[in-house]
């Protein structure tokens, strides 16, 4: 994930003035809240959050094939 240093507050900041929070996500989309200068909180716009999290069909597809690859000895032996 790229994070635009733009997009970052402090979260001494965020607790003292969430509108600028609520700001930065309406113009950058998202905003991430430091604790100890460490990115740990992200907020998102909501309509965006969905679209966020819905795999695409292609990448379960994808992740599937890999784990069955990767674990072929442990599914052969539970077959039988």
């Amino acid at each position: 994930m790229t994070i635009d240093t733009n997009t970052m507050i402090s979260i001494t900041e965020a607790n003292q003035n969430f509108s600028k929070v609520t700001k930065l996500v309406d113009e950058k989309g998202t905003a991430v809240i430091l604790k100890n200068n460490i990115p740990r909180y992200l907020v998102i716009d909501f309509s965006k959050a969905e679209e966020n999290a819905i795999a695409s069909d292609e990448d379960v597809l994808a992740i599937s094939k890999r784990l069955l690859a990767q674990n072929k000895e442990a599914y052969e032996v539970l077959a039988r």
